[in-house]
């Protein structure tokens, strides 16, 4: 009985963690996996790029947590979270994520190495390099049906080099300013370019609308050697197609990559004509599957413009 209840509580964490998002109609939930085209009148043209809006920079901490020196080692399986591994070890998330900082929760790999600490194993706080100062756009959030609230934040590389482990703080408050959630952002690839802009998300359970966001960078570090871990990869023959009523965009394509890939993905990200994230999507290749098809849908605004990524890893 008890490990019945364990089970439930695992796939009720892992569902309500931001592995796998898509974003979806106004007040609806968000999953981020593949889903059936959505039926309807679409209007075609070629995916545009949205404009860059200035973002406002943001402080860095020179603190990162570190692990002990002798935690439990373990080997992600399919369908695992941050979320759901805590829970299978008894510990906190943010033990967790502290204890294996250059790991990034949203794109966890099946066999992947977590260090685990242990019940009264505290993790240690050490100095080390601040964050790359990469500029982080304050929060754009939006409620949900199950009484929750995605939030969205645009992080622009403007250092000169390529940055991986990206993460930011998002706190809410009411009205009256006390603080009434905080969870940590990040984006659905483990690489931003330089020049380049990703989108980080964030979900809050039990939020209303009335709320305001703010945002504070994390991590971002420099990758020691990209051509060890990426592939060159780009898209080609996409095609966004808006539905009429601007709730969602269908998107397709191909992915240009020359040598074989352990993982590709391809991320949409929806703006509306103010230039805000409305939805992200992630689109992940199955048996080194090439041809991309995938929907996202507005949790605010119609959708006035789509960005795809891809990235591939060796």
């Amino acid at each position: 009985m008890a490990r019945t209840f364990k089970s439930l509580l695992i796939v009720a964490t892992s569902v309500a963690f931001f592995w796998g998002l898509t974003a979806c109609t106004p007040n609806a939930d968000v999953e981020p996996t593949r889903t059936p085209n959505l039926a309807g009148s679409l209007q075609p043209f070629l995916s545009p790029t949205p404009s860059v809006t200035p973002l406002p920079a943001t402080p860095a901490p020179t603190q990162t947590p570190l692990p002990t020196a002798t935690p439990h080692l373990y080997h992600v399986s399919a369908g695992d979270t941050m979320g759901s591994i805590a829970l299978k070890f008894g510990i906190t998330t943010n033990d967790l994520i502290a204890a294996n900082p250059d790991v990034p929760p949203s794109s966890m790999s099946v066999g992947q190495e977590l260090l685990i600490p242990y019940g009264d194993e505290k993790v240690a706080v050490a100095p080390t390099f601040a964050p790359l100062a990469i500029e982080i756009s304050a929060p754009n959030c939006y409620p949900t049906l199950s009484g929750g609230m995605w939030c969205f934040i645009r992080a622009e590389n403007k250092t000169g080099a390529s940055v991986e482990s990206i993460s930011a703080k998002i706190k809410v408050f009411d009205l009256s300013g006390n603080l009434l959630a905080e969870e940590v952002a990040f984006p659905l690839t483990d690489r931003l370019l330089v020049d380049a802009e990703v989108p980080l998300l964030a979900f809050f359970p039990d939020l209303s609308a009335d709320t305001r966001a703010e945002a504070r960078l994390l991590t971002a570090l420099p990758i020691a050697d990209e051509n060890a871990r990426y592939l060159p990869a780009s898209l080609q023959n996409v095609l966004t197609e808006i539905a009429w009523d601007g709730r969602s965009a269908e998107i397709s394509g191909n992915v240009l990559i020359e040598e074989d890939a352990s993982q590709i993905w391809v991320v949409a990200t929806a703006y509306d004509a103010m230039g805000n994230i409305v939805g992200v999507r992630r689109w992940e290749s199955l048996s080194g599957e090439k041809n991309v098809r995938l929907t996202v849908a507005s949790l605010g605004h119609a959708v006035e413009s789509v960005e795809v990524i891809v990235e591939a890893k060796k």
